[in-house]
C-alpha cells in the first residue's frame, strides 16, 4: 500500500518546499483540495507549479468541484497536466455541497450531480480525441495516458458509488474512519462488478493528520474547523484529526486492513517541517 501526503492550505507560499521535501521521501503522492470561496490555492495551477519542482511523486487534486469549472476548458487543463508530468496526474473529482461555492461560478446547486455525470461523458470524448460536438471538433493536447488521467470519485452517497463504475477508475474515501470508509470500498466493488467492468477500482482513504507541538496542532485544528464549517460534521472531523505517531500508523494499517491502494495522509499545519515527521512516523520501520 502506498501513503500519500496532502498539502496543507494554510500557507500557499511554501507549497514548493512541501512538494521538493515529499518528493525526498517515500511518499507516493502530494494531493491538494479545491474550494471557490475560500484562501486555498487553485489546484490545478498549483500542482502544475508543482510538477515541474519534481520528478517522481504523482499529483492529485482531492477532490476538484468539477461542477464548478467549464467542461471543456476542464478536460483540456487536466489533460495539459497529465502531458507535462509525465502521466503522474491523478484527477480526484467531487461534487461539494456549499452553496456560496456554487453561487459564484454561476452553477446551480441542485443539479451538480447531473452536471458532472455530463462533464464525465464530455471529458472522455474529448480525452479520447473525438470531437466536441457536431460544430467543434477536438480538444487537444492528448494526454500521456491513453483515454485521459486516472479519475477518483470522493463522496458517501451511492450515485458516487456508481459514477465510479461507469467513468471512473477508482474512489477516494475521506473524513471518515477507516473502518466505515472500508464499507464504502465494499459498495465501490459491487458496483463495479454489476456494471461489468474488468479488474478492479484503485481504493484510497483519506486521513487528517498534523504533528508537533501544542501551537502547531491548536493551528492545524483551527485550519479544519475552518475548512469544514460551517457543516454540522464539522466537530467531528476536527475531534478526529490525528495527532500522535502511534494513532497514525494505527490508522494506516486498518486502512491495510480494509483494502485500500494508498492512503492520504491530509495534513492541516502549514510547517514544511511536517514532511519529515509524518514520513518518521510512517515509514520509520520500513
Amino acid at each position: 500500500m502506498s501513503v500519500g501526503l496532502g498539502l496543507p492550505i494554510g500557507d500557499p507560499a511554501q507549497l514548493l518546499s512541501w512538494a521538493r521535501r515529499a518528493e525526498a521521501t517515500p511518499f507516493s503522492t502530494v494531493a491538494l483540495l479545491d474550494r471557490l470561496v475560500f484562501d486555498n490555492p487553485e489546484p490545478l495551477i498549483t500542482l502544475a507549479t508543482l510538477a515541474g519542482a519534481t520528478s517522481r511523486i504523482r499529483l492529485q487534486t482531492e477532490v476538484l468541484l468539477a461542477p464548478l469549472h467549464r467542461t471543456a476548458l476542464l478536460a483540456k487543463q487536466a489533460a495539459t497536466l497529465d502531458l507535462l508530468s509525465g502521466s503522474r496526474f491523478t484527477l480526484g473529482i467531487g461534487i461539494g455541497g456549499r452553496e456560496d461555492d456554487y453561487l459564484a461560478a454561476g452553477v446551480d446547486l441542485r443539479t451538480r450531480g447531473r452536471r458532472l455525470d455530463t462533464q464525465m461523458a464530455t471529458m472522455r470524448r474529448l480525452w479520447s480525441g473525438e470531437p466536441l460536438s457536431a460544430e467543434v471538433g477536438p480538444i487537444g493536447p492528448a494526454p500521456a495516458r491513453p483515454g485521459g488521467p486516472e479519475v477518483l470519485f470522493g463522496g458517501f452517497v451511492p450515485a458516487v458509488m456508481e459514477r465510479v463504475a461507469r467513468w471512473g477508475d477508482g474512489f477516494l474515501g475521506a473524513a471518515l474512519p477507516p473502518r466505515q470508509i472500508g464499507g464504502l470500498f465494499r459498495q465501490v466493488e459491487d458496483a463495479w462488478d454489476r456494471a461489468g467492468r474488468t479488474g478492479r477500482p484503485r481504493l484510497l482513504a483519506q486521513l487528517n493528520v498534523a504533528l508537533g507541538p501544542k501551537p502547531t496542532l491548536d493551528r492545524a485544528r483551527a485550519e479544519v474547523r475552518a475548512y469544514y464549517a460551517p457543516h454540522s460534521f464539522a466537530d467531528h472531523v476536527v475531534n478526529g484529526l490525528l495527532t500522535t505517531g502511534d494513532r497514525i500508523r494505527e490508522a494506516v494499517a486498518t486502512c491495510r486492513e480494509v483494502g485500500a491502494d494508498e492512503v492520504m495522509l491530509y495534513c492541516w499545519a502549514p510547517d514544511p517541517d511536517q514532511v519529515e515527521r509524518l514520513a518518521g512516523a510512517v515509514f520509520h520501520n520500513e
